[in-house]
C-alpha cells in the first residue's frame, strides 16, 4: 500500500476522552460545545487533532460521501461501516451514530436492535434519531436499552417533505410551539443532548430556558450550548448549494483540483516519476538479471 493506516497519537495536550457528564459540564459552566460531522478514517484523524468535543457520523454521508441526492436511500450497512472507519480513528471526541431512515420508526425493538449495532458494530458512544412525537417514544426505549441517544427537532432531513422540502421550521407561533413540544418530549424520554436544525435564532432563544441538556445548534443561532457543522461544507470539500447557517473556513476542492491537474500534467509530459522518486538495484545485480533475459526483437511500427 502507499500509506499505511495510522493510529492518532495520544493528545499532546492531555486531553480525556469526552463523555456524556462532561457534555453536561460544559454546558452548567457555559463552555461552547464543538460538534463536527465525519464520515471515514482520514477526517476522524483531521477532526480528532483539531480538538472537537462531538463527531457525528450523520446520514448526510448519502450526499457528502456516497452520491445520493438526499439522506434517505442510506443505509444501516453503509453508515455502520462509515462509523467503524472514524472509530478507529478518534480517541478523544464523543462518538454519535445517526439512525438512518427506516431503522428505527417500525418499532422500539427495531429501533433499539439498530441502535445496538451502532455500538456493538460501531464502537458508537450514542445515536441520533431525528423528530419528536412518536419518535420520542423510540428514544426512550432505546435510553431504557442502555444506549445514549441525542435528539433532533427543526429541520429534519429524512422528513424535509413531509415539512415542505428544505426550508427553517417554527416560523410561525404554531410552529415553534410544535418544536418546543417536540424538543421537551425528547428531553423527557432520556435524551442526553438535542440538535436544533434550521430554526429561527429568536425562537431558539425562548426555547432554550425549557431546556436541561445540551442543545447542539446548525442554523439556530447562538442561544445553543453548542454548533455543529458538517465537515465537508466547513472546509469546502464540495460544490452545490450551501445552505445560509454554513460558514466556510477553507476551500479545499480548489486546491485538491489543482494538485490533480498538476499531477496529470507531470505524468503526461513524464516530469513524473522524476528519479528521486524511483526504487534502485544493485548493478551487479541489474548485470546478472539482464544476462537472464531473453534476446529483444526489434520492435515494428505499426501499419
Amino acid at each position: 500500500m502507499s500509506n499505511p493506516p495510522r493510529t492518532p497519537s495520544v493528545p499532546p495536550d492531555g486531553r480525556k476522552p469526552i463523555t456524556l457528564s462532561k457534555l453536561a459540564e460544559m454546558r452548567t459552566l457555559g463552555e461552547p460545545i464543538v460538534m463536527v460531522t465525519a464520515y471515514d478514517h482520514p477526517s476522524a484523524v483531521v477532526v480528532e487533532e483539531a480538538g472537537v468535543d462531538v463527531v457525528l457520523v450523520g446520514d448526510s454521508a448519502a450526499n457528502n460521501v456516497l452520491g445520493y441526492e438526499t439522506t434517505v436511500p442510506v443505509t444501516l450497512e453503509e453508515l455502520l461501516m462509515l462509523a467503524a472507519a472514524v472509530r478507529r480513528g478518534l480517541r478523544t471526541p464523543l462518538l454519535v451514530g445517526d439512525l438512518p431512515f427506516g431503522s428505527y420508526e417500525a418499532s422500539d425493538e427495531h429501533a433499539i436492535a439498530t441502535a445496538h449495532r451502532f455500538v456493538k458494530q460501531a464502537g458508537c458512544d450514542a445515536v441520533k434519531l431525528e423528530g419528536g412525537g412518536t419518535m420520542a417514544q423510540r428514544a426512550r426505549a432505546i435510553v431504557n436499552a442502555g444506549v445514549p441517544v441525542m435528539g433532533h427537532v427543526g429541520l429534519t432531513p429524512q422528513t424535509a417533505t413531509a415539512l415542505g422540502g428544505y426550508r427553517a421550521q417554527g416560523r410561525t407561533a404554531q410552529r415553534a410551539r410544535a418544536v418546543l413540544d417536540d424538543a421537551v418530549a425528547l428531553q423527557e424520554a432520556g435524551c442526553f443532548s438535542i440538535v436544533f436544525e434550521a430554526i429561527p435564532a429568536d425562537v431558539t432563544g425562548a426555547i432554550m430556558p425549557s431546556m436541561e441538556i445540551p442543545v447542539i445548534g446548525i442554523g439556530a443561532g447562538p442561544a445553543t450550548d453548542g454548533q455543529v457543522l458538517v465537515y465537508h461544507d466547513l472546509l469546502g470539500i464540495h460544490d452545490g448549494h450551501r445552505p445560509k447557517f454554513v460558514k466556510r473556513y477553507a476551500d479545499l476542492k480548489e486546491a485538491m483540483v489543482r494538485g490533480v491537474e498538476a499531477y496529470a500534467e507531470d505524468v503526461r509530459t513524464r516530469r513524473f516519476p522524476g528519479p528521486e522518486h524511483a526504487y534502485g538495484i544493485a548493478p551487479e545485480e541489474l548485470e546478472r538479471l539482464r544476462e537472464q533475459l531473453p534476446p529483444q526483437r526489434a520492435r515494428t511500427s505499426g501499419t
